[in-house]
């Protein structure tokens, strides 16, 4: 083995220190908060891999070290507003880290020990890991959000109705999510209905869902699409999606409820609880198919079909984080009334129900 300078062991083990620690980081935000077993299992056969490869140089290494002379130490103080961005900068060290020992390990001094091309591989490994745990963390604020009552804007129920006033009216009453449907306008003046929907959902910090359309959604840059389980599948949406878009699968089979999860789906729609008004031959599946559900998966629940003011606590109750209501709102003289008394029956339920879970 070459003699290797002090200078480039000391430059050595502060990157070992960097990639290390970062890559710690980025694995317990994977393994803790998102329970991701997958991605935490990568960061972490990448961490003892690399560090492992480092220490190879040991002592050495370590008698370098000096902190206390370290000209750098303490002349970058970065702060950050959320998880996300803190990810994204451990990322990034990280990242930089690999790039340092990945040229360094091209010297003479050092290629006898270290392959460049080991840290080159790991550094666009964990380009796509940090892709994957970005999305997961951004996507997670807004299904964090994912609560209460969710008012679907069907513009065929509406009929004459304005549909921007339905919506700012049911988001008055207490709507935390408000969903377009429409099947019969054209691409074009869709666009515009989604684009003020979006823009009065933003101001009033209601999450926005476009029923099917994907260029809807990206068009209208609206926080996610609900798709049927029978449409484009759910990972040809995701690859066309920014990664903070959320995506919510209609489900009506049990095995359907926990493929939806195993494929990526950021929530579900289950139902028909009851008879539907607007759906008159959709298959009924009542309150115990939905609680059966809900031990079935852990990503978050929206019960659909049926529900008004008179059953709204009970679906609440049996484990759905949010009701989807057409009728009961939109067919009301009131709107902004009706939703605001279907919001005060999802607050009467009891709140040990929610404590209970760990899906969040």
């Amino acid at each position: 083995m070459y003699k290797v300078p002090r200078q480039t062991l000391r430059i050595l083990d502060a990157n070992c220190n960097r990639i290390g620690e970062g890559l710690r980081f980025l694995e317990d935000v994977a393994r803790f908060l998102l329970n991701d077993a997958a991605v935490s299992h990568q960061l972490k056969t990448m961490r003892h891999n690399l560090v492992k490869s480092l220490n190879k140089f040991g002592t050495a290494m370590l008698s370098e070290r000096d902190a206390a002379a370290d000209v750098g130490f303490g002349t970058q103080i970065s702060q950050h507003q959320d998880l996300p961005s803190l990810a994204r900068a451990n990322a990034k060290r990280v990242e930089e880290a690999l790039r340092v020992v990945e040229e360094l390990a091209k010297l003479s001094d050092l290629s006898a020990t270290l392959r460049s091309k080991d840290f080159e591989q790991a550094r666009f490994n964990l380009y796509t890991l940090e892709k994957e745990l970005l999305s997961r963390l951004v996507r997670r604020q807004k299904i964090k959000e994912l609560t209460g009552l969710y008012v679907i804007i069907d513009t065929q129920i509406l009929e004459l109705k304005d549909v921007i006033d339905a919506a700012r009216k049911a988001i008055r009453g207490g709507a935390k999510v408000i969903q377009l449907r429409d099947k019969q306008h054209g691409k074009g003046e869709l666009l515009v209905i989604a684009q003020q929907l979006k823009d009065l959902c933003c101001k009033s910090s209601t999450l926005f869902i476009v029923n099917d359309y994907l260029d809807i959604v990206l068009a209208s840059e609206a926080d996610g699409i609900h798709i049927g389980y029978d449409d484009l599948p759910l990972s040809a949406v995701r690859k066309e999606l920014p990664i903070d878009k959320i995506v919510g699968l209609s489900t009506h089979t049990l095995v359907q409820a926990q493929d939806a999860e195993v494929e990526g789906a950021d929530y579900i729609a289950v139902g028909s609880i009851f008879p539907s008004p607007t759906k008159v031959h959709a298959m009924v599946v009542g309150l115990e198919y939905l609680r059966q559900v809900r031990k079935a998966v852990s990503i978050p629940i929206v019960a659909i079909g049926g529900i008004n003011k008179e059953n709204i606590g009970e679906v609440m109750a049996t484990g759905a984080d949010s009701a989807a209501v057409i009728s009961a709102v939109l067919t009301q003289k009131d709107i902004e009334s009706a939703t605001r008394q279907l919001v005060k029956e999802i607050e009467k339920k009891p709140k040990s129900h929610k404590e209970s879970r760990n899906h969040r």
